[in-house]
């Protein structure tokens, strides 16, 4: 006769079934999944089910996918995982990616040129340049940030000047065509800068001498998105996947850089605490969408 703690965990195997890893590739890409043999042998033996990655051809493909239950497993965004958290309360984060300099994320910051403005309040008397409707830390962050503090609500204010990209925003403060801009840093949970990363050093390598511009304004964190899972999933999902994920770097450097193309650091587990900055950003977009 079996344990009971067998039988237990029979059960919670026997209800997933095959486990379904979905993911969105990148744009313009194919839908392969470099080493995916590796990648489901890994995660099967972690679970003790077999697996299936699927592309899903977009972020809202694959919130439909984990909401419907067709997938137990997403690899998402920051907004996109705030976006299946706030549509349906069906999902989990898991673990996070971690920079090489142990960034766990970006903020949005307001530079501006020394001695032109000192203060997010006083924008609204300054020409600054943002970045495109899609734009997290030159946009839409800022956005909302104005929204907050009664500045600004629509983002076509005549003293937000739009720019096509961040080179751009660059290139007109170096020219003196706007006081200000708003750009990017890559933080750990504090607020200090990671060395060589963001709007601030690429200025400086573009000829900016030394105290030209200061950052006036910092956002909250915004982390990077996680691997989320099902809320339905039996805990046992959880607690086999995070050691499994977060010692991936240093148990198969390989296969974690298949399954992590962007930053080299190693995964760390999160919480939906760590996605606040990320919920309240979908919130207002989508109250300025109505």
């Amino acid at each position: 006769m079996l344990p009971a703690a067998g039988l237990a965990q029979s059960t919670w195997q026997e209800q997933i079934g095959t486990f379904r890893i979905g993911l969105v590739t990148e744009p313009g890409g194919d839908n392969a999944i470099e080493g995916l043999p590796a990648l489901r042998k890994a995660y099967a033996l972690a679970l003790g089910v077999p697996v299936e990655f699927f592309v899903a051809s977009d972020y809202r493909a694959l919130i439909e996918a984990q909401a419907s239950g067709r997938s137990h497993y997403g690899i998402y965004s920051a907004s996109a995982y705030a976006a299946a958290a706030l549509s349906c309360d069906c999902v989990s984060p898991l673990v996070a990616p971690t920079g090489s300099s142990g960034a766990v994320g970006i903020r949005s910051v307001l530079i501006a040129r020394a001695g032109s403005m000192s203060a997010m309040s006083d924008i609204s008397r300054h020409r600054v340049a943002v970045g495109g409707p899609d734009d997290v830390t030159g946009f839409l962050m800022p956005l909302a940030a104005m929204r907050r503090e009664g500045v600004a609500s629509t983002g076509g204010e005549a003293f937000l000047i739009r720019t096509a990209s961040a080179e751009e925003a660059q290139a007109r403060l170096l020219a003196g065509e706007v006081d200000a801009m708003f750009g990017w840093i890559e933080t750990g949970v504090g607020k200090r800068p990671m060395e060589g990363s963001g709007t601030l050093e690429q200025l400086a390598a573009a000829g900016a001498g030394e105290g030209a511009f200061r950052v006036i304004w910092t956002s909250d964190l915004l982390r990077y998105g996680p691997h989320a899972i099902g809320k339905h999933l039996d805990p046992e999902v959880r607690r086999r996947l995070v050691p499994f994920l977060v010692g991936l770097k240093d148990s198969d450097p390989e296969l974690f850089g298949k399954l992590e193309r962007h930053h080299a650091g190693g995964f760390s587990s999160v919480k939906e605490a760590d996605y606040e900055t990320a919920l309240e950003l979908v919130r207002d977009m989508a109250g300025l969408e109505k």
